[in-house]
């Protein structure tokens, strides 16, 4: 099973202990193949600074972590999919290169109601353990 990680979920991984922190545990222990490109990682490193005051030898750590359980992959098409939404459409673009089953987001404003695009099945973290479950 391949899937992506949304910024939003890899931050609540990073912070806060809950469903999102299990999927990276499962990404970390090879229960799924996990894909990230450099947009989401540079996105990463800059909430991680900003919102949350991270000093940058944490920051690293994390980062080295991250490149350390996924595979990290350039796409090379671009998509408009989301209005006005740059960062949403650097997701669905890794998805699209991963040729992700999963997208696994938070985001119910605008990843979510979409429910799947060009295969990958848009998730939230609960939803995706559930599924990885039931495919074990």
């Amino acid at each position: 099973m391949r899937a992506v990680l949304d910024t939003n979920v890899i931050i609540s991984t990073l912070n806060f202990p809950g469903n999102e922190r299990l999927v990276l545990d499962l990404a970390r222990r090879k229960r799924f193949d996990l894909f990230l490109s450099p947009f989401i990682l540079r996105e990463v490193s800059g909430v991680l600074t900003r919102k949350f005051g991270w000093d940058g030898e944490r920051v690293t750590q994390a980062l080295s972590m991250l490149r350390a359980t996924a595979n990290v992959i350039e796409p090379q098409r671009s998509l408009a999919v989301i209005e006005g939404d740059h960062a949403d459409n650097r997701i669905l673009e890794c998805a699209l290169a991963a040729s992700a089953d999963y997208l696994v987001t938070g985001d119910r404003r605008h990843l979510l109601p979409l429910g799947e695009h060009r295969g990958t099945t848009i998730v939230n973290a609960p939803q995706f353990l559930t599924r990885l479950e039931r495919d074990a």
